[in-house]
């Protein structure tokens, strides 16, 4: 799980609360953790490899190249499968190594390794699960401005910029404080600690916040494009804002069920700090509430993952097609054609997508049927697994 109470367990002298939560059925927690991160890393990987089914639907047409918003998508994969391997190692070696864990209570251990190790792999999942939070606020943004601009490819470099470089500035920054003036002997009080939970929380509440504002936007302008074509309101135009909305809702909903707990649990911790007496019989609802919460932290915040393959993709099946020398042929073809393609498969992301060939192409075609934002509308239907009849209508003539 991401929780920056694991941060503040490598302090000897942590607060009551984070005691409590943390010992609280250790073995078993770590158990729920390992079974969920393990699981989600799995399926997550199958997910976004190469499908034969895929290559077999290709055929010979080349390889266009993939827009923005789908390589956003297939980093947040990444971004959350580093995060679940972070919590693999991290869990695996608090259930076999007790005793190195045992003393990271000892503030007068003079053996660094235990606090060295529950600051590095805690940092280490903060680090991938913020900058996942931070590509998907850019993915919201990214699918906005292509339809506010029709400008079929954003630029990703901007966005590596911003994503990594705050992750990192803000991962670095909130641990500098928590561990003042040392590892071995940090401030007591919420004070130190505040700036921690503030930058670990910061990215996720944006996303909760301002992601939905930007869906909602983006599926109107994408509604208005559609209409404004030519006059008229089609069945395929409605079925596709159809899948554009439920796309954006799955996203959504994925993250909303992963990290609420999170939220909720830290407001009945932060609560409980306050407190003279943690184990006080009239706080009794409150820290069995707040163990729950814990709980499930430890099975959604890996299953974010896997669940995020689901909501970009769907189910992209069992049917792996890990042969070099095929993608190293269809590579070949897409090098060595001038044909604009019409369609292909990604074998980085693993799921059939649509693609425009080239910005320039899509708009010189566009404009030739009346038509000036198809390249805004195929980048927002990348995923959806569109039925090829779907094709036919207005909205995809240029690809």
């Amino acid at each position: 799980m991401a929780s920056p109470r694991l941060e503040t367990f490598c302090c000897p002298n942590r607060d009551a609360a984070t005691e409590f939560v943390i010992n609280f059925q250790p073995v078993f927690f770590g158990a729920i953790c390992i079974g969920s991160a393990g699981l989600s890393l799995i399926f997550s990987v199958l997910q976004i490899l190469p499908k034969r089914r895929a290559y077999r639907r290709l055929g010979q047409y080349p390889l266009p190249k993939p827009a923005s918003s789908s390589r956003i998508l297939f980093i947040i994969s990444v971004c959350d499968i580093l995060g679940c391997a972070g919590i693999i190692v991290r869990s695996s070696i608090w259930l076999g190594l007790p005793n190195l864990i045992s003393k990271i209570s000892v503030a007068s251990d003079t053996d660094l390794w235990p606090e060295a190790f529950c600051v590095g792999s805690a940092m280490w999942i903060q680090l991938f699960f913020s900058a996942s939070f931070w590509w998907t606020f850019c993915y919201a943004v990214d699918v906005f401005l292509v339809v506010k601009r029709s400008a079929g490819i954003s630029t990703i470099v901007l966005y590596h910029m911003i994503t990594w470089g705050l992750a990192i500035l803000l991962c670095v920054e909130g641990v500098a404080m928590l561990y003042y003036p040392s590892i071995s002997n940090c401030e007591e009080g919420l004070q130190h600690a505040i700036p921690h939970y503030v930058t670990t929380y910061a990215p996720m509440v944006l996303v909760l916040v301002v992601n939905p504002v930007l869906f909602s936007r983006t599926v109107s302008a994408v509604t208005s494009l559609l209409k404004g074509r030519q006059g008229i309101y089609t069945e395929n135009e409605r079925r596709l804002g159809t899948e554009i909305k439920i796309r954006f809702f799955k996203i959504m909903l994925v993250f909303f069920i992963c990290w609420l707990p999170n939220i909720i649990n830290e407001t009945l911790l932060f609560y409980l700090e306050m407190q003279p007496d943690v184990r006080a019989s009239s706080l009794k609802n409150i820290r069995n509430t707040a163990l729950i919460t814990w709980f499930i932290m430890g099975i959604l915040n890996p299953m974010q993952a896997f669940l995020n393959t689901l909501a970009f993709h769907g189910w992209t099946g069992f049917d792996v097609d890990l042969s070099l020398e095929r993608r190293r042929e269809l590579a070949w073809d897409s090098a060595s054609t001038s044909i604009p393609a019409a369609g292909g498969y990604n074998p980085v992301v693993g799921s059939t997508l649509l693609y425009q060939s080239h910005v320039q192409e899509a708009k010189k075609n566009a404009t030739a049927n009346g038509q000036q934002h198809s390249d805004a509308i195929s980048v927002l239907s990348e995923g959806n697994g569109l039925r090829q009849d779907d094709t036919n209508s207005p909205v995809y003539q240029g690809w």
